[in-house]
């Protein structure tokens, strides 16, 4: 299930011991609405095993800042509470599953 990441309930979020795909994206952006329906997917294929996350990066600085996000979209990759991975930019399906997949 896709679930929105907030400044109020990241420490929350990232408390779980699941690895956590963030989805930092705008309402404004275009390449962030081509990939919004490929996260929509991915959380619902991936229920249980990874928690999948959208944050609006204009509504989020504290989140955006801790981050350091720059560009948008960008989708991070976290594991053990760390980042271990990242994408800039629209990328294909197969790329998420791929950096996913890893993280399992």
């Amino acid at each position: 299930m896709l679930q929105t990441i907030t400044n109020s309930n990241y420490s929350e979020v990232l408390a779980s011991t699941l690895p956590i795909v963030i989805d930092f994206s705008a309402t404004w952006c275009g390449p962030c609405k081509k990939i919004s329906p490929i996260i929509d997917e991915l959380a619902e294929e991936y229920d249980g095993r990874v928690i999948v996350c959208k944050a609006d990066v204009d509504e989020n600085d504290d989140l955006t800042l801790r981050y350091g996000i720059r560009n948008v979209p960008t989708v991070l990759f976290i594991k053990g509470g760390e980042v271990v991975d990242k994408t800039v930019g629209a990328q294909p399906k197969a790329t998420f599953v791929e950096k996913i997949n890893a993280l399992l």
